[in-house]
């Protein structure tokens, strides 16, 4: 079990998390909507803005995945690697 302490650790790490995410999320809709507009008011041939929003959107999909896919390490997980070494 965890301490007050160490809970609120994670907390505070978690919410930093989510606040950065979130500053990502707007930054990559501002700059894109910014290219894709540049792109539509010079003729809207090849849609090169694409370029960016696909690779933006891989470091963007990273990052929701850290935020809120990615589980911690659990003693249970510390404990099962280190009776893995152990064997070795």
């Amino acid at each position: 079990m965890l301490s007050e302490e160490e809970l609120r650790k994670r907390a505070v790490e978690r919410l930093k998390k989510k606040r950065d995410l979130f500053g990502h999320l707007v930054a990559y809709v501002i700059v894109n909507a910014f290219l894709v507009g540049i792109w539509y008011f010079t003729g809207a041939g090849y849609f090169w803005p694409g370029w960016v929003l696909g690779g933006w959107g891989i470091g963007v999909a990273f990052n929701i995945w850290d935020v809120y896919g990615r589980r911690e390490i659990s003693e249970e997980d510390i404990q099962r690697e280190m009776d893995d070494l152990r064997r070795r």
